[in-house]
């Protein structure tokens, strides 16, 4: 199971810091990610990370401004976003696969958690 949390409401050019605790098995061996989707729009890549977090990728769309991470001592990746714009507005998802890495299509990530939404107003 995962459980992302960390999302609020925050005004543009914020920050925010998105959590995803997995519990019920050792995801240290999954390379995991996180999607977004806003309302009306199919669900988008964000950010992946792979097993033990010394490969990362991002959507153009958040590159340089955002930063995933994780520590599998906690069994947790983080999604950390500067510089918020009211289009990065969306419910955010975290997400795992035993895939090999740098997996961008939604199909492509058997776990996914609960979201967690993230607003920035202008």
């Amino acid at each position: 199971q995962l459980q992302a949390s960390g999302g609020g409401l925050v005004q543009a050019g914020g920050s925010l810091s998105l959590s995803c605790e997995a519990s019920g098995r050792t995801y240290s061996r999954y390379n995991m990610g996180w999607f977004r989707q806003a309302p009306g729009k199919e669900r988008e890549f964000v950010a992946t990370i792979n097993w033990d977090g010394g490969s990362t990728y991002y959507a153009d769309s958040v590159k340089g401004r955002s930063t995933i991470s994780r520590d599998n001592a906690k069994n947790t990746v983080y999604l950390q976003m500067n510089s918020l714009k009211p289009e990065d507005t969306a419910v955010y998802y975290c997400v795992a696969t035993k895939s090999g890495i740098f997996r961008l299509r939604p199909d492509e990530y058997a776990y996914w958690g609960r979201g967690t939404q993230v607003t920035v107003s202008s």
